[in-house]
């Protein structure tokens, strides 16, 4: 009976990850193709947040174990994102010139509106980015790292560079299927930074912070120069 109890809670953590994800992506993407409706661009993060939240709370979970302990070393989450950010910007703007200089087409176009540019940059960080970050790394990766540790008593590392990869894969997926478009999938790119970030700090903080970041850089640097 001590060993059926793990099992039998192992497979059952599986089941909600499997139900909740396939739930949240089938109801924002039943939301996003019905016609005529403008709203989905905010209901969208609202059930990326429930989604995360509610089943933490069912089982009885405080959400600081999902990463949303925000200032919780906040000097050490500040210099990672830093150093991140010194590497993979320069990298971003050298990559959108060379694809300029060949007359490529960037893979996904940035969707800046002409009028009310800061509510969209606040739009970015305070509800993409924090949705997202608490439902693809603080549910998803949390979760995926607790039962490939626990259910098969890999090596730690091994067990998070694994759900990295599948929270990553997972939020590539979930951006091509809503963009309607094979090509979003290169969000799996960020995605992986993403998860690294939450590895590394265990907080949502620097996640959070280069999400937004990512995705106005992106936008600046693609709408200047294309």
């Amino acid at each position: 009976m001590e060993q059926e109890r793990p099992k039998r809670t192992i497979v059952l953590l599986w089941l909600e990850i499997v139900c909740v994800t396939a739930a949240a992506l089938w109801l924002i993407h039943s939301l996003d193709s019905r016609p005529g409706n403008r709203g989905a661009w905010l209901v969208a993060p609202v059930v990326l947040f429930l989604s995360a939240t509610v089943p933490t709370f069912l089982r009885h979970k405080n959400l600081a174990e999902i990463g949303l302990r925000l200032w919780d070393r906040p000097a050490k989450n500040l210099r990672l994102l830093g150093g991140i950010c010194l590497v993979v910007f320069p990298a971003l703007l050298c990559s959108v010139l060379l694809l300029k200089c060949y007359n490529v087409p960037l893979p996904l176009r940035p969707a800046v509106p002409e009028k009310g540019r800061p509510l969209w940059l606040m739009y970015q960080f305070l509800y993409v980015a924090v949705a997202e970050e608490t439902f693809f790394r603080g549910y998803l990766q949390t979760n995926i790292f607790r039962l490939l540790t626990g259910a098969a008593q890999r090596n730690s590392a091994f067990s998070a560079l694994i759900a990295i990869i599948i929270s990553a894969a997972v939020f590539a997926v979930f951006h091509s299927v809503l963009g309607g478009d094979l090509i979003a999938m290169i969000t799996f790119l960020p995605g992986l930074i993403l998860g690294w970030l939450f590895f590394r700090t265990g907080s949502l903080l620097a996640p959070i912070l280069f999400h937004g970041l990512a995705n106005a850089a992106y936008a600046l640097i693609g709408t200047v120069l294309t």
